[in-house]
């Protein structure tokens, strides 16, 4: 890369935002290229091993709650964070700047498009998120994620891009073969519930796989996340129906968990979506239900339209439900391996290779 000043990345401070830019930022790095990041405080749990020469802390707020007070709150806050991008953006003089989601994203952007420096988004759900459909009108482009994004006007799907979603380093490190399970051989669960671990499959996995046939049970391995406050409870459940199991509260490496299951229990976020599809592997997905975009239900019917994935929501996800649908998906290995290749055709590896190069040709279009 010949231009020599920075790229700045935004993106809020949770996993699902910071992935997608941590390899997008690998990329880039490997390219030659300066890389900067604009986050906020909760990216110290995510972002320890960001590749980038700079993280800067920008302040920023949501509009949770419409009292008079919160939303001046919230406006101060978002005015002194453009307030702090804007005199940051003017000092680094980046060739372009990249948003991935999340209202701290909002300030260094809109500090951006004032300046005139060339700007992206990458949408990583089905369904275009609030802060990136707020700076939507303002970029040069739009990567998305999935393809069909939910949202999106006639004019920002002319400057849009399916890239797919950045893929870390680990998953595509985990990649293998989908190996269907054999007569009589084990049957590997991966449990997960988002970064936190939901409460959801604590209250009703343990349960729905102790009233399995008894057979079955001795077959099982399971993996689950679940919450420290559900361990131990959890633990018991399981130690009751005789089933081999591990539980943890955070994985550090859950992409190999996924490639070691036979079928995968989660929730639906963009890159639990995408990592099944790069991995290939059958899942049951209960999107999480609250959502105000209802991003993951987006996200689960994307895989589900291609026959990858069975979707369930919340309120109809009952012990019984899911040991009757267990019971026929561990009697028909065929059906988990069509399941599987049809998560796997859906993959887009080098989403972060694709993404870079749209990055690159927004960077070296009009100066500033």
């Amino acid at each position: 890369m010949s231009d020599t000043r920075p790229i700045l990345l935004c993106a809020g401070g949770t996993g699902g935002h910071l992935f997608p830019a941590l390899s997008l930022a690998s990329v880039l790095t490997a390219r030659g290229a300066s890389v900067m990041l604009a986050t906020d405080d909760r990216a110290k749990e995510h972002g320890s091993d960001f590749p980038a020469e700079a993280i800067f802390t920008i302040r920023s707020a949501t509009f949770k709650s419409r009292h008079p007070l919160a939303l001046l709150q919230a406006g101060w806050r978002l005015w002194t964070g453009f307030v702090h991008s804007f005199l940051l953006i003017r000092k680094l003089r980046p060739c372009v700047v990249v948003g991935f989601g999340g209202y701290p994203t909002v300030p260094p952007m809109l500090a951006a498009t004032v300046l005139g420096v060339p700007t992206l988004i990458h949408e990583q759900n089905g369904v275009l998120g609030r802060a990136n459909a707020l700076l939507a009108p303002w970029v040069r482009g739009i990567g998305t994620g999935l393809n069909g994004v939910r949202g999106m006007k006639e004019t920002w799907q002319a400057k849009a891009r399916h890239v797919g979603n950045p893929l870390r380093a680990k998953v595509l490190a985990a990649i293998a073969p989908y190996q269907a399970p054999d007569e009589g051989g084990d049957l590997r669960v991966l449990v997960t519930g988002g970064s936190l671990g939901a409460r959801v499959m604590s209250d009703i996995v343990p349960e729905a796989i102790a009233a399995l046939d008894a057979g079955l049970r001795q077959r099982l391995h399971v993996i689950q996340q679940a919450r420290p406050e559900y361990l131990e409870r959890c633990r018991a459940l399981y130690a009751q129906s005789g089933v081999k199991v591990e539980l943890a509260s955070f994985f550090a490496d859950l992409p190999a968990h996924m490639a070691w299951a036979h079928l995968v229990i989660g929730r639906a976020g963009a890159s639990t979506v995408a990592e099944l599809a790069a991995l290939g592997r059958p899942s049951l997905l209960v999107p999480l239900p609250h959502a105000i975009d209802q991003d993951q239900a987006a996200n689960a019917a994307f895989l589900a339209r291609a026959g990858a994935a069975d979707v369930i929501a919340q309120q109809d996800f009952t012990a019984a439900w899911l040991t009757d649908w267990l019971s026929k998906r561990f009697t028909n290995p065929t059906a988990l391996k069509q399941s599987a290749d049809a998560a796997k055709a859906l993959a887009i590896t080098d989403a972060a290779e694709q993404f870079a190069a749209f990055v690159l040709e927004i960077a070296h279009q009009e100066r500033y």
